[in-house]
């Protein structure tokens, strides 16, 4: 007789998938991806070492995932933004704070995502989530410039050098230490809204961040 899985096994399977998923994704957000083994996964998840190889063939292969996972969401929160009502100005301002405050809030997690250095596999997809963050400005950029809200520009040029001025200033080795008070934070946040704003060429203004 050929064995079938239940609903209630693979309920289970996705279960312990989960658990062990949202065990690296907390282990890397408190310790990146180069501290955290999967001995650790194991032990948070609750199961034994062995099963975490049942469900992921490497640390490799589970590290990608949670890349993926959490990296997807990171820019859905920003696309969900970017897609909201009102002027392209108003919506990329928004994208952008948006993305700094969500750095700042989690800069364990933003280290690990954007320039922690990692194996090639996760690197790939971290190649990936700089080109989707990218594919949001880029949508927001061409419609500033059709509304006439942005000065025209090389679209895929401009959301490059965003993506990268992002990265540097949160996470890069010149940005300010982790532990920032709440007048630092608004002060790195209104920072890089004005730099941001300004070389995009739009109609920014302090009194307006």
């Amino acid at each position: 007789m050929v064995y079938r899985p239940t609903a209630n096994t693979e309920a289970r399977k996705a279960d312990v998938r989960g658990r062990i998923v949202s065990a690296a994704r907390q282990l890397i957000a408190e310790r990146g991806f180069m501290e955290t083994t999967v001995a650790q996964v194991a032990d948070l998840a609750g199961i034994a070492n062995g099963t975490v190889y049942r469900y992921f063939p490497s640390k490799v292969d589970l590290f990608a995932e949670v890349f993926r996972l959490v990296s997807q969401h990171e820019v859905d929160v920003m696309s969900e933004v970017a897609a909201t009502d009102g002027s392209a100005w108003e919506r990329m301002q928004q994208a952008l704070r948006v993305f700094v405050l969500r750095a700042i809030q989690a800069r364990g997690l933003a280290y690990a995502l954007i320039a922690e250095p990692v194996d090639p596999a996760v690197d790939f997809e971290r190649l990936k989530l700089r080109q989707a963050y990218a594919d949001v400005m880029i949508d927001l950029l061409q419609q500033g410039i059709a509304a006439g809200e942005f000065a025209p520009q090389p679209v895929t040029v401009t959301a490059a050098c965003l993506v990268g001025a992002l990265a540097e200033a949160l996470v890069g080795p010149l940005a300010p230490g982790d532990k920032l008070a709440d007048d630092e934070q608004e002060i790195l946040l209104d920072g890089i809204l004005q730099f941001c704003m300004r070389a995009i060429g739009s109609r920014y203004n302090h009194e307006e961040a």
